[in-house]
């Protein structure tokens, strides 16, 4: 009988090994590294106040760092995921402030048009065979061309702005983006939701049916199609999963900020991609994690704010990002090799 070479999640191995090819490796050192160092050169960075701070940008930014995780770790990509943040916060805040919507109904409906927009492209990339980075680019550059033109046809402006008088808004803001006191320290709500988003794809690629379906695709889709494994519903699935994740961070931004730009989410979608590739996710697919996401994200929203309260030059976040980017991704490449030598 033939033996099956087991997934690196589940070999057998001794606990040392286990612990040297989890893909989240690389971003635990990181973040303690990271830590470690903008403590020692700011008392508030370290402080509950601090910790606060750094965690709202990471929880955004978290949310939709797991989900182009789980697309990353499927084989595919997503350019158009930062701009969508966007288009369903316009969608949302024009509504209700221009159409006297509810502001709960008018978040469905940017709900609906982002699972429309996610099914597009990834029935797109199943259907033509065209690499999901051109088939979202032109997504991207269609949605930015409509945010913008629509915005300034209803608005004569490149802003949609308040949603604080709309029905429903102050409930809406309770729930995606208001704050929880603990401690005497205010955090954000949405740090809540980046936990739970976290813990619930967690349990999808370790614990069900689906998650090894994403494996199987981002290893080989070839293989996977001749196992019986879905792979064309798993790309779709996982598409409307990363539209599902900018919808919500799209209506925690409009909640929060009781507008939008235009422009809002343009650029992101690297940024996105840069924490998943931090976190462990390989660019080739097939590999990573939700949690190393969740501390890429955590990485970046470190660095963010640790650069200020350093009283550095808020320009070298940027060489930061792509120190770290490059230092993740050689890491990364060290653990494949790794696990596949302990697979054999």
């Amino acid at each position: 009988m033939t033996s099956v070479a087991a997934d690196e999640r589940v070999a057998g191995a001794g606990w040392p090994r286990r612990l040297l090819i989890r893909p989240e490796l690389g971003s635990v050192v990181g973040a303690v590294a990271v830590f470690a160092f903008f403590s020692s050169q700011s008392e508030v960075f370290r402080s509950a106040d601090g910790v606060a701070n750094w965690l709202d940008p990471a929880s955004t930014l978290g949310i939709m760092a797991v989900a182009i995780a789980l697309l990353m770790i499927g084989g595919e990509f997503d350019l158009s995921a930062g701009v969508l943040t966007g288009t369903t916060g316009l969608v949302m805040v024009t509504l209700a402030t221009k159409y006297g919507w509810n502001v709960w109904a008018a978040m469905l409906a940017g709900l609906v048009l982002a699972l429309a927009i996610g099914f597009a492209n990834g029935l797109l990339v199943v259907r033509t065979k065209l690499p999901s980075f051109i088939v979202t680019l032109g997504t991207f550059l269609m949605l930015q061309g409509l945010n913008l033109g629509v915005t300034k046809a209803l608005t004569g402006t490149v802003q949609v702005g308040g949603l604080r008088r709309a029905e429903g808004y102050e409930g809406a803001r309770a729930v995606l983006a208001g704050s929880v006191t603990a401690g005497g320290v205010d955090y954000r709500v949405a740090i809540f939701w980046w936990l739970g988003v976290t813990a619930l794809a967690t349990w999808v690629l370790m614990r069900s049916r689906a998650g090894n379906w994403i494996f199987a695709v981002g290893g080989n889709e070839r293989a996977a199609r001749a196992a019986g494994i879905p792979a064309a519903r798993t790309k779709i699935a996982l598409f409307m999963t990363t539209a599902t994740a900018a919808w919500l961070v799209g209506s925690i931004m409009a909640l929060r900020f009781t507008s939008v730009q235009a422009n809002s989410g343009i650029g992101q979608e690297f940024i996105y991609i840069i924490a998943a590739v931090i976190g462990g996710c390989l660019l080739t697919g097939g590999y990573g994690s939700a949690i190393g996401a969740s501390i890429g994200a955590v990485i970046f929203g470190m660095a963010d704010k640790g650069i200020v309260f350093a009283g550095w030059d808020a320009d070298w976040f940027k060489f930061f990002l792509g120190a770290m980017l490059l230092m993740a991704t050689l890491a990364n490449r060290l653990v494949r090799r790794y696990a596949e030598e302990v697979r054999r």
